[in-house]
């Protein structure tokens, strides 16, 4: 992430103002930056999404490939994720330096992603055991401006909710070999249900208050946080995915309770506005590629 630099007084004005539930942007602990969202930005992909949170951008591209599912999980179908650390987002990310963190953020999808109580993986199954759709998920990082991971993890979910892949007209096994025909009609397609895909949400200790969404001089105040995977399920309900800490500090149990907490309801108040944003979108912006209007949410 990138490295601000803040001298002994900015910080302790970052930590008297979240001491007193009021941060320097005027947010509360609580509350998240607005964000401005694009779909279908890139041409030759399945599906695709670009989201901006302050000065967070995120690029991501969803490709797919007929593949053979895993020995384990024979009735499904395959997703990988791929992070770019541009070394234009921050001076950080010269040379080796994102790769690190591009291999933290991927881990951490991933994880959250392939939990039984998250993404359904079946309906990308052609024929058990023998072809599956294989998603390729391309995340770049054009500029980091605080707060990667919820960027990464409400883009990805906007360019899956985009991704529309061929609906498969026939698939059945001929001497041995599998064949299957595909429609090229580019409107008889199939989409994905997107609704338990899971939003990762950091939660970051400053002082003893924690706070959702931090910007980069947060993080910078900050001695550890937590991001927590949450996948909303039917009737609201939610479930915790992954839980990933990093940091030099601890939490007393009680605080990261509270964090753990303070993470599910900003996931469930994040996915009701990305999701509300997504279907808008769709209704309503129907210009082509490089008229469309940047949809913006949270405001």
């Amino acid at each position: 992430m990138a490295n601000v630099l803040l001298s002994e007084a900015e910080k302790t004005y970052i930590l008297h103002g979240i001491q007193k539930d009021y941060r320097n942007d005027g947010r509360t602990n609580r509350d998240y930056r607005p964000m401005e969202l694009e779909t279908d930005v890139v041409v030759h992909a399945m599906g695709s999404a670009r989201l901006r949170l302050a000065n967070t951008d995120i690029l991501v591209a969803v490709k797919a490939d007929i593949d053979i599912p895993s020995p384990n999980r024979p009735k499904e179908g395959k997703l990988e994720f791929f992070v770019d650390c541009s070394a234009n987002a921050t001076p950080d990310f010269e040379g080796r330096g994102g790769e690190e963190l591009a291999t933290e953020i991927s881990n951490t999808l991933s994880k959250a992603y392939l939990s039984q109580q998250a993404f359904d993986l079946t309906p990308l199954c052609i024929l058990a055991k023998h072809q599956c759709w294989k998603l390729y998920v391309d995340i770049l990082i054009l500029e980091c401006g605080g707060n990667l991971f919820d960027a990464v993890s409400l883009a990805v979910k906007a360019a899956l909710y985009n991704t529309k892949l061929p609906r498969v007209s026939s698939a059945e096994l001929d001497g041995g070999a599998m064949d299957i025909i595909l429609s090229d009609d580019p409107y008889d397609c199939e989409r994905l249900n997107i609704d338990a895909a899971p939003l990762l949400v950091t939660v970051c200790k400053i002082g003893d208050c924690c706070v959702v969404d931090p910007s980069a001089e947060e993080e910078e105040c900050s001695a550890i946080s937590v991001v927590i995977g949450v996948s909303r399920k039917k009737g609201n309900k939610s479930s915790v995915t992954s839980i990933r800490t990093s940091g030099e500090g601890s939490f007393h149990s009680d605080t990261l309770m509270k964090s753990l907490d303070l993470g599910v309801s900003a996931a469930a108040y994040l996915d009701k506005a990305l999701m509300a944003a997504l279907k808008a979108d769709e209704e309503n912006n129907t210009k082509p590629l490089g008229e469309k209007e940047i949809f913006g949410f949270l405001k």
